[in-house]
This record gives structure tokens, C-alpha cells and sequence, in this order.
């Protein structure tokens, strides 16, 4: 699948918790212990066949990206 987003990151899914419309699904990082969320319809979810192991491609696109100084 082509896509114009520069962050293509290899991860596997770790959890998926499913609610009543959307699913919230984490994936960690290929080669770290850095986890991402993801949050999708059930519909989505069901379409793509998603179960934890999968190997999943992370690809973030953002129009702005927030830095907090702690």
C-alpha cells in the first residue's frame, strides 16, 4: 500500500480492547519496549482480521505535532 505519511514503523499488537462502536488497539514498537495506540471501528478492526501478534505497520501523519517540557 503506497502512502504519502514519512513514519512507516514496524510494531506488533499487543492488546486490543473492543467497546460498544470503536476498538482501541496498542502495538509496540519492533526492536523497543515504546508502545502506540490506535483507535478504530469495530468494523475497521473486523475488516482487517487484527488479532494480538499481528505484525502491523505504524504510520502516523500529523498536520502539527505538540512538545511538552516536563
Amino acid at each position: 500500500m503506497k502512502h504519502g505519511a514519512r513514519n512507516d514503523i514496524p510494531a506488533t499488537v499487543v492488546a486490543i480492547k473492543r467497546g460498544g462502536v470503536m476498538a482501541q488497539v496498542e502495538a509496540e514498537i519492533q526492536g523497543t519496549a515504546y508502545r502506540i495506540t490506535s483507535v478504530m471501528t469495530l468494523d475497521s478492526l473486523e475488516a482487517m482480521a487484527l488479532e494480538e501478534g499481528d505484525a502491523v505497520h505504524v504510520v502516523a501523519k500529523a498536520v502539527s505535532v505538540l512538545l511538552v517540557k516536563p
